[in-house]
């Protein structure tokens, strides 16, 4: 006779386990990452960052990168 199987089993509760845990991550990532950077290059990154996550267009997205090229300039220049 066959032993009937109930429930997932131990490789379906690793799969959603990693499924969770990949989950968590960036769902950490997300609530934790300082929008106020404290430097030029910082405020530069979290800037693109937004443009990737924001822009669905490349046009759009191009923009967005130069508006923050722009900004990180005036961060950089020594009157700012």
């Amino acid at each position: 006779m066959r032993k009937r199987q109930s429930g997932m089993g131990w490789l379906g509760v690793l799969i959603v386990l990693g499924i969770f845990a990949g989950g968590g991550y960036y769902a950490y990532q997300a609530f934790t990452q300082s929008e106020n950077a404290a430097d030029c290059a910082g405020a530069q990154n979290a800037c693109m960052r937004n443009c990737r996550r924001t822009s669905t267009e490349a046009a759009a997205a191009q923009v967005c990168q130069q508006e923050c090229q722009r900004a990180a300039e005036d961060c950089a220049s020594p009157g700012r």
